[in-house]
């Protein structure tokens, strides 16, 4: 409720334009611990104008939430002499880690193409791919093969018509984030959009890393990998010298 006050009296603060979009999150930090299955993040705004609200064509919303960019590279696999191999490859230099984008309509109705091209919106438009092989064809086909997969694993999330809208002035929407997803600093974006056009943006940032004793073990194994090593081998003696005992005690009853 606070940060619903908070966003409303930053509408009114904003210096004067047809139409403006601020938005909030429900949380600024998502933390992984040991026990970690996914979080949901609800993300909310308004729209500030100068002007009565205008019906036609109707005003429409889109968020984005966008893990961090890394290289992939991705193989394409056929079966020879009874066993499936690697063959060819397509090195595709950008790709969000995690990708979700959720739209107040079906989306022929929110974007148009030109727009969509210009500010990277949709799950194949995030993806960077330029240096494909030119003895590779059908290079596209390696861009939708990695799209296919991390929706499978709900890494990329194609959400129509999940944000809702209330008299042109109010949204709402939720996303989920696997258990699955990484660390890093993750970008919200919420863009207005009216015939197909986008008339306003904003985006802001969201943290996501590992806590306590998750933390403290990752730092150690990257700065002090022969320190982590010596540690997992003295929890594992340890984890089968109990579980040995445990044993022998069980006998022994």
């Amino acid at each position: 409720m606070i940060r619903l006050l908070l966003l409303l009296l930053a509408v009114f603060a904003l210096p004067a334009r047809a139409e403006e979009v601020v938005m909030g999150l429900s949380k600024d930090r998502v933390s992984i611990t040991a026990d970690f299955d996914g979080s949901e993040i609800l993300i909310f705004g308004a729209v500030k104008r100068e002007t009565e609200i205008r019906t036609e064509p109707p005003l429409e919303v889109i968020v984005t939430v966008s893990g961090p960019v890394t290289p992939v590279t991705v193989w394409r696999k056929e079966r020879r002499f009874g066993i499936w191999v690697n063959t060819d490859a397509v090195e595709i230099d950008a790709a969000p880690s995690f990708y979700a984008v959720a739209t107040s309509a079906p989306w022929p109705q929110v974007i148009s193409e030109v727009e969509d091209l210009r500010h990277k919106v949709s799950v194949n438009r995030a993806i960077r791919s330029v240096g494909a092989p030119m003895n590779i064809v059908d290079s596209p086909s390696f861009t939708e093969a990695l799209i296919r997969l991390r929706e499978t694993r709900s890494l990329y999330q194609q959400r129509p018509v999940t944000v809702t809208f209330n008299e042109s002035t109010l949204f709402d929407t939720r996303i989920s984030m696997p258990a699955n997803i990484v660390e890093g600093t993750y970008t919200v974006r919420v863009l207005l959009t009216r015939g197909g056009r986008v008339v306003s943006q904003y985006s802001s940032e969201l943290e996501v890393g590992k806590v306590g004793l998750e933390r403290w073990l990752y730092n150690l194994s990257r700065n002090q990998p022969p320190l982590y090593g010596l540690l997992s081998l003295v929890i594992a003696i340890a984890a089968g010298w109990g579980a040995s005992a445990a044993f022998r005690a069980l006998r022994s009853g």
